[in-house]
């Protein structure tokens, strides 16, 4: 623990030294007490406990400073609790109005399909838009299409018969992969998801 006298250096006011050396804790709002703590590299309770004066044993729940902090942390926690709780409920009713034609059309065409085998799947493709506009709406992409030719990229493409083949080696794609367009930043940031599963040309 650094001197009294060593504090000033460390960025800590003259005030807020005498109030370290009066026991004065309690009087620093929760700001000050973490910045403190961080500065002398020790917990908010020691901190605390170091500097406060104060009788555990007959001084007032709301002037004890830990009980203090312990509240304030209690009402930090509760308060961040509700706003990500508030963040899911806007995302599952963002994803809710992009898939709505999806929701109320498709149970439709799934019955329709089952009551009459002739009924071209071909019919069933257009439903499947609001999948690709919520896709796309969050940045994420398919890499390539099923049964396109590429170039074989170990970034983007896994071997479906496993061992090994060089680059560049011309492959089909058997199985889509995903990527999503990250990030401000221009050229585009791109994160991958799953690789595109690709098989040999025989």
């Amino acid at each position: 623990m650094e001197s009294f006298q060593s504090l000033s250096s460390l960025g800590i006011s003259q005030y807020q030294v005498k109030c370290l050396r009066r026991g004065q804790i309690q009087q620093f709002q929760l700001k000050t007490l973490s910045h403190l703590s961080q500065v002398l590299r020790i917990s908010l309770p020691e901190l605390v406990q170091t500097f406060s004066t104060l009788d555990q044993s007959t001084a007032e729940p709301e002037d004890d400073p830990l009980q203090r902090l312990q509240r304030e942390y209690q009402r930090l926690a509760t308060e961040l609790q509700q706003q990500q709780q508030t963040l899911r409920q806007d995302l599952q009713q963002e994803v809710l109005q992009i898939l709505e034609s999806f929701l109320l059309q498709w149970p439709n065409a799934v019955y329709a399909a089952r009551n009459n085998p002739q009924l071209p799947a071909v019919n069933l493709i257009p439903l499947t838009r609001p999948i690709e506009n919520l896709l796309q709406h969050w940045g994420i992409e398919p890499i390539g299409e099923v049964g396109e030719v590429v170039n074989f990229d170990p970034q983007w493409h896994q071997l479906l018969e496993g061992g090994n083949v060089e680059p560049g080696t011309p492959v089909k794609i058997r199985y889509v992969g995903y990527k999503q367009n990250i990030g401000p930043n221009f050229p585009m940031q791109e994160r991958l998801l799953y690789r595109a599963k690709v098989g040999l040309i025989n």
